[in-house]
């Protein structure tokens, strides 16, 4: 078990199958849990420093199924990143024939959540900020606040 205030996450492997990392309200599909114990340079830590060094193959088992509305998010801030848009269509495709979206991986989380993408250029972009915790205090709070 791994964790700080920002809640905690039990990683697991299975021999023989991918690993996979259980995030409750830490990492969700396209986004993050707000920061309500917990600070953005502790879900800086927790999402950069923890998860995303794990493996790429690793499946991520969230607390909650909000994929559809954090890949909005996602597209806000980066509207032209072609995996997110890419993740949207297969999203809606899964949730019109009633499939969840969970589990996804690190890897694809790498390249469609913005909150693992900081350190991205197009996100510093949208956070008016190159500095990668206070990008995720920004990008968070916008996230709090969007409606769309």
């Amino acid at each position: 078990v791994i964790g700080e205030s920002t809640k905690q996450w039990y990683q697991r492997r299975v021999r023989g199958a991918d690993p996979a990392v259980f995030t409750g309200d830490t990492l969700f599909a396209g986004g993050c849990g707000r920061f309500f114990e917990g600070t953005a340079p502790q879900m800086y830590r927790a999402l950069i420093e923890v998860l995303s060094g794990l493996p790429d193959n690793t499946r991520v088992y969230c607390g909650h199924e909000y994929t559809a509305q954090n890949l909005k998010f996602a597209k806000h801030v980066e509207p032209h990143n072609t995996d997110i848009l890419a993740m949207i269509e297969e999203v809606t495709k899964k949730r019109k024939a009633g499939e969840p979206t969970i589990p996804t991986t690190i890897g694809l989380e790498k390249k469609i959540n913005p909150f693992m993408r900081v350190k991205e250029d197009a996100v510093q972009k949208f956070a008016g900020n190159t500095d990668p915790v206070e990008v995720m205090r920004i990008i968070r709070e916008a996230k709090d606040h969007f409606r769309g």
